[in-house]
């Protein structure tokens, strides 16, 4: 089998806010869009609620082009934002809006959506991240998904941003996916033998009028339906633009790992889905501040050790793919903290300045505005 280009790609959505309140901007200026897409073209696109954009990077080849790509398109949106008075987060959670304000974009899918899924739709004042990896044949990507899926837990702690939820701090690292599991069809999939059982499960769905297609599905991973490429769909958006790109080779570097084991005929363990779950709970949990399980050492390893257990396992790979350097940033993420560590930081800092609650939170954005374009402006 000839070995898959491996190509990223990935997908940012980001809260518009406004810099005087602070707040979501609920209902933005009727030539927002149209003037983001002049600047931009088809790498912005609208998302479900009016508060939200998405950028998507074109196809690169390493993740040092996602990098020159994310550091275009969050510049571009960030010029064009700013001239109606507004900033932008990239957060997965806005510290203190309430999801009841907003409105969702007048679309005929998004119409349809809100119809079908009711008020577990209209709270989903989230953002999330979505990196595509390019493999072209149908069945080893399905294969691949299967073995990978044991990473997603170990992404999700990594990229963790969604601590607050409408002015109140949740306890958790990424709260975005306590509310995005109220919808169907969400979480770990289960593992599939092959490209053809993955399709008859889709049209099981579809024959019966559950959903009209494969993009109804809205799980951690899955096959893209647009491209030839596994979509991960777990991490938060990462506030700093280099955990993004180390997130990217992150993953890239698992999928030729696992192509290599296999044309060694070997595989990772695929493990029951329980308990990938049980690592999944505990990476919304904690973030990157405390261990995930081990299942094959049978024990529970700090994320520090397990980012540097990752780096010494792919070591190899990222030097064939030539991106030693953002693959050396995965161990830097654990040791720093992540954006909901950053994102409490700034409210104990406040409120040890002498602000009340609401002006700490108000200091979050502040910082989180700030955070989005730090590496942006270098």
């Amino acid at each position: 089998m000839n070995r898959p280009a491996f190509t990223l790609g990935v997908e940012e959505e980001y809260l518009l806010v406004d810099r005087e309140s602070r707040d979501l901007v609920a209902e933005p200026p009727a030539d927002l869009m149209p003037t983001l897409s002049e600047a931009i073209g088809m790498q912005v696109s609208p998302e479900f609620l009016k508060s939200q954009v998405e950028i998507g990077t074109s196809v690169c080849t390493t993740p040092a082009e996602v990098r020159k790509e994310l550091k275009r398109l969050r510049g571009a949106v960030a010029d064009v934002v700013s001239g109606y008075g507004y900033g932008f987060i990239a957060a997965s959670t806005h510290p203190f809006a309430r999801w009841t304000e907003q409105h969702h974009t007048q679309k005929a899918r998004y119409d349809q959506i809100a119809r079908d899924l009711a008020a577990a739709v209209r709270r989903m004042v989230i953002c999330g991240m979505h990196i595509h990896c390019g493999i072209e044949d149908d069945d080893l990507r399905i294969d691949l998904m299967n073995q990978v899926t044991y990473f997603l837990p170990h992404m999700l702690a990594l990229s963790a941003s969604s601590p607050y939820w409408q002015g109140e701090d949740t306890g958790m690292a990424s709260y975005r996916l306590t509310v995005f599991d109220a919808l169907p069809r969400t979480g770990i999939p289960d593992s599939f033998d092959s490209w053809q059982e993955y399709q008859r499960v889709v049209s099981r769905l579809t024959d019966v009028g559950a959903i009209e297609d494969a993009s109804k599905i809205w799980w951690d991973i899955r096959p893209s339906v647009l491209w030839p490429t596994l979509e991960a769909r777990v991490a938060d958006v990462c506030t700093r633009m280099e955990d993004a790109v180390a997130l990217s080779a992150l993953y890239q570097c698992l999928l030729s790992m696992l192509f290599t084991l296999r044309e060694k005929n070997q595989r990772w363990r695929v493990y029951p889905r329980v308990l990938t779950e049980e690592n999944r709970w505990r990476a919304q949990r904690y973030g990157a501040t405390r261990d995930l399980a081990d299942f094959g050492k049978g024990t529970m390893v700090p994320m520090g050790d397990l980012a540097d257990e990752l780096v010494g396992l792919l070591k190899e790979e990222a030097s064939q793919l030539g991106c030693i350097e953002e693959l050396l940033h995965v161990p830097q993420i654990a040791r720093r903290g992540t954006s909901s560590q950053a994102q409490r930081q700034a409210y104990e800092e406040a409120r040890a300045a002498g602000a009340d609650h609401d002006e700490a939170l108000r200091m979050v954005v502040d910082y989180l505005i700030d955070a989005t374009m730090y590496e942006v402006k270098s």
